[in-house]
C-alpha cells in the first residue's frame, strides 16, 4: 500500500484541543476508507515566513498515512473545505521515518540547549 506524509497548518487562534480534533477528524477520514494513520505529530504553534490568510502563526500537524490514492484524494478534499486549515501538503514517500520526525528532534535539541544555558 502507498505511504504518504500529510502536513496541515491550522489557524493560530485555535486551541490545542481544537487542533487535536482536526487531526482526529483526518484520522477518521483515512480509517473509514480502509487506510491507516501510523503516526500523528503536533509540532506546535510556529511563526510563518509570510502571512497566509491574515495569519502570522499556525499550528503544524504531521500525519503518516498508509492508504490508497483515493483515500488521500478524499482527505485532501475534506481538508480544503475546512476553514480552520489554512494550508496542507501531502507527499508520497518510499518509507516512513522511524521515531520522531526531524522537526521534533529539532525541538528537543533546542530545549536541551536552553537547559544547558540556564545551568551555567
Amino acid at each position: 500500500m502507498p505511504l504518504y506524509e500529510h502536513v496541515f497548518l491550522a489557524r493560530q487562534d485555535l486551541s490545542q484541543a481544537q487542533v487535536d480534533a482536526l487531526a482526529a477528524t483526518a484520522t477518521e477520514i483515512v480509517e473509514s476508507q480502509s487506510g491507516k494513520v501510523t503516526k500523528t505529530e503536533t509540532w506546535g504553534l510556529k511563526n510563518l515566513a509570510y502571512k497566509i490568510k491574515r495569519n502570522r502563526k499556525a499550528h503544524f500537524v504531521l500525519l503518516n498515512i498508509e492508504a490508497p490514492a483515493g483515500v488521500v484524494a478524499e482527505l485532501e478534499r475534506q481538508t480544503s473545505i475546512n476553514e480552520d486549515v489554512i494550508r496542507f501538503l501531502t507527499v508520497r514517500v518510499e518509507e516512513h521515518e522511524g521515531g520522531p520526525s526531524v522537526q521534533m528532534r529539532k525541538q528537543d535539541r533546542e530545549r536541551s540547549r536552553r537547559r544547558d544555558r540556564e545551568e551555567m
